[in-house]
């Protein structure tokens, strides 16, 4: 049979064996590493024909969890997870020290860390970031969109929203490279200093083109994260609008138990 019916509705048989491969690599049964076992092995273990199998590894493979190499076959990608600490990621220290955010968490977890800037320029604020900024929908921002890679593996995509009063007379933040520390180091410099930063977090399934953005497969899950980053006047400078992986990132909070 070609399809399984559950919920209602018939779901394709490599579409079934796609998702058995990739919850082995998840879940370690496949580690990085491992050759996925061949297409002569898969069609005598799961009794379909070659095509089914074929199809069912073009799934596997737009998770982005393996890769293809000429004379091996599909090997199990290493990619283990970023920890993000949100007591340690923003530490000014990090900043004075000459590390972006991102680079500082890479590095805490051996990885090699790429960033890729899309683009750079004004635009309108969105309603919902026009609202965090505590300006009229409408108004100009400069946009700053960047892909972020762990291990030349796409993982997060964010895109920075800036009030053009605050970023005007700031050069560094219209370049792809805004010096060491990144966009809070160059605006604390200019006397935005922070006094927190607010993080709003939901996991859902990836949208087609945020799937293809960040080679998972159509529907993986996700999370979006919203950060607002507040000055010690109580404005907000920046909203970061950030869609990551779900599989490459573990959150870890420390919460005070007194005041």
């Amino acid at each position: 049979m070609g399809t399984a019916v559950g919920g209602g509705r018939a779901v394709p048989r490599y579409v079934q064996i796609a998702e058995e491969i990739v919850q082995q690599i998840r879940a370690g049964v496949l580690k990085p590493g491992d050759l996925v076992p061949s297409e002569s092995e898969l069609v005598e273990r799961y009794g379909v024909a070659g095509g089914t199998i074929r199809k069912a590894m073009v799934e596997v493979r737009a998770s982005g969890l393996v890769e293809t190499r000429h004379g091996k076959g599909s090997i199990v990608k290493d990619r283990p997870p970023v920890r993000l600490r949100s007591s340690d990621r923003f530490r000014a220290s990090h900043r004075r020290g000459g590390k972006a955010a991102y680079l500082a968490e890479s590095a805490q977890s051996g990885a090699t860390a790429k960033v890729s800037v899309l683009y750079i320029g004004p635009m309108e604020a969105p309603q919902d970031i026009a609202e965090r900024l505590d300006v009229p929908a409408g108004t100009q921002v400069l946009a700053r969109r960047r892909l972020y890679f762990r291990n030349g593996v796409p993982v997060e995509t964010a895109s920075s929203y800036l009030p053009w009063d605050v970023v005007k007379d700031i050069p560094q933040l219209f370049s792809e490279n805004p010096g060491p520390g990144g966009i809070y180091a160059r605006l604390e410099e200019d006397g935005h200093v922070f006094a927190e930063f607010v993080e709003t977090l939901t996991a859902r399934p990836a949208a087609k083109a945020e799937a293809s953005e960040l080679a998972l497969s159509p529907g993986a899950p996700v999370v979006h994260l919203l950060r607002n980053a507040v000055t010690e006047a109580g404005r907000v400078v920046e909203v970061c609008d950030t869609l990551m992986a779900a599989d490459q990132f573990v959150f870890e909070y420390r919460i005070p138990a007194a005041d």
